[in-house]
């Protein structure tokens, strides 16, 4: 491989996941390329997931935060470390970098034989009245959380703007430190990535730990003094708040990839190849900033994830040393999840909702089973939601919320999709079973055998008791349907069914509905093999109530 200068050069801009992680896969190529990594900010490798945890108090050291120091990587992977520097300007013709040192202000041009991008992504900040106020703050770095924690420690009311993954963390934070918390989310549910039945459970968290929730309502701006800060949301409602935490979405840092000449993407990321490298070729770009592919539908996707940024910078730094012989950059699918007191939620691949958005063809099942065996203490509800491919069963995405287990089987499904497995598959993995730790059919292999069901015309699903008809049988026990009764259902026991067929009219469709939605499959096969045309409600009352 040729090299512009004397000594093998490499640059990388900015550190955290993917920066970080490509100059210590360069280091263990070469001993003797010089590798320098320019960092703006203080830090150059910090666990950035672990933010709101150091706001709340669970992490309590903030040292634990620091990943790596600027000297520490010195001596690790004798690497160049400049923090406080600022990349200015990139001369692609010849190869050099202009940098800023923000203590001093004095600027330096640096060559380079391969640049690697990896300046993240900011928080959206909207333009909107008073939204410079110093009270309104959003979370990036190690700064950021001095200053919220600062804050927080005199605030009283907090408001949350935006219902993500970090605005529920800080949510949930926020209120452990005995904040008075308001979520104020633009969408009809927390966590819209996810499809809007499995959050609930979420929600049911937030309102139980106290935490207010406003849905379908957006920030117009702030009203502020000295003495009083006001948010001004769409609908015309004023809530005072002490501190206002910032959570809506992020952008990605570009402004050097397109001065530069790079090609950017439809949101702004920098387009990269399967080895990271954009439309340059000795200029590559990984993590939060950078467009890579979704590996199941081959459409472009950008995900704002450590994982990905890691591996990304990996396969960057072997780019370089190795050329096509280094391993692809595979795609993200975009695996992610988060706790909200003591419920989790994630998802994997597509959603129902991402699925309609682009016209692609699916088909769903949600399933619901103990975390572990459940005749051994402790054994909590998982909901699943399978979503795949109707024409050759491939897994498509999955969602599931819990108490406990939601981690692994998430995990599970990833490594499915990732290994084009089907329906058929699932139904068939052989998973590690014990009583404290699963159960010998998993709630992957009861989404699988569901899945297949379907397929099979042995259950014919509804989503919700809203699409069913007039007819809606309840199968529960008596008490149980007396304690938690469903609008429009007559409660017709799975042990009386077959004596009790009489009371159902045969010429209208019958919807089966039970607590967890395995009881109601049993149901609307027997109705079936009557003569009924029956269909199962997906789910159950768990998870349509």
């Amino acid at each position: 491989m040729k090299h512009s200068t004397s000594t093998h050069t490499i640059i990388i801009i900015g550190g955290v996941a993917g920066g970080a992680s490509a100059a210590a896969r360069a280091r263990r190529h070469s001993e003797s390329t010089h590798i320098i990594l320019l960092e703006r900010g203080p830090d150059v490798s910090f666990a950035n997931c672990g933010l709101p945890y150091h706001i709340g108090g669970e992490i309590t050291d903030r040292a634990e935060l620091n990943v790596q120091t600027p000297q520490s990587l010195r001596d690790l992977l004798n690497l160049d470390v400049r923090t406080l520097t600022e990349a200015i300007s990139i001369d692609r013709a010849n190869k050099t970098v202009v940098v800023r040192d923000l203590s001093s202000g004095e600027e330096n041009t640096l060559a380079y034989d391969q640049l690697i991008l990896s300046p993240g992504a900011r928080p959206l900040v909207p333009a909107m009245p008073g939204i410079d106020d110093p009270r309104i703050m959003t979370l990036r770095n190690l700064q950021d959380t001095d200053r919220i924690k600062a804050a927080a420690a005199s605030a009283h009311q907090v408001l949350v703007i935006g219902g993500g993954f970090i605005g529920l963390e800080m949510a949930e934070q926020l209120n452990h430190l005995g904040k008075s918390v308001t979520l104020i989310e633009r969408n009809p549910q927390v966590l819209p990535l996810l499809d809007k039945p499995m959050v609930r459970p979420l929600e049911k968290a937030l309102e139980t730990q106290g935490v207010h929730l406003i849905f379908s309502d957006g920030i117009a701006g702030f009203e502020a003094s000295p003495s009083s800060l006001h948010a001004i949301l769409q609908s015309g409602k004023k809530l005072a708040a002490d501190l206002v935490i910032l959570s809506i979405g992020v952008t990605p840092e570009n402004t050097l990839a397109k001065n530069a000449g790079l090609e950017l993407g439809a949101r702004g990321h920098i387009v990269t190849n399967q080895w990271q490298q954009t439309n340059d070729p000795d200029i590559y770009a990984v993590g939060d900033a950078c467009e890579t592919y979704d590996p199941i539908f081959q459409t472009p996707v950008a995900i704002a994830l450590a994982g990905p940024a890691n591996r990304q910078g990996r396969t960057a730094a072997d780019h370089i040393f190795m050329g096509e012989r280094a391993i692809p950059y595979p795609g993200s699918i975009g695996t992610a999840i988060v706790r909200v007191f003591h419920t989790t939620a994630g998802i994997t691949g597509w959603s129902e909702k991402r699925l309609q958005q682009a016209s692609l063809p699916y088909q769903t099942v949600t399933v619901n089973a103990a975390s572990h065996a459940s005749y051994y203490p402790g054994a909590e509800t998982v909901t699943l939601k399978l979503l795949w491919n109707p024409e050759n069963g491939r897994i498509l995405g999955a969602q599931a919320v819990g108490k406990d287990g939601v981690d692994k089987r998430l995990d599970v499904i990833a490594t499915a999709i990732r290994g084009n497995l089907t329906i058929n598959d699932l139904a068939h993995l052989e998973l590690a079973y014990a009583p404290p730790f699963g159960s010998a059919k998993d709630v992957i292999n009861i989404a699988g055998f569901a899945a297949c069901n379907i397929r099979d015309g042995f259950l014919l699903p509804i989503s919700g008791i809203a699409e069913a008809g007039a007819q809606i049988v309840d199968v529960r026990p008596a008490e149980s349907a007396a304690r938690q009764p469903i609008p429009g259902a007559i409660n017709i026991p799975l042990t009386q069914l077959r004596k009790r067929l009489d009371e159902l009219d045969r010429s209208l469709p019958v919807y089966t509905i039970c607590q967890m939605g395995k009881t109601s499959y049993f149901a609307a096969r027997i109705l079936s093999n009557h003569g009924f045309i029956a269909h199962s409600i997906l789910g159950g009352a768990h998870h349509q109530l």
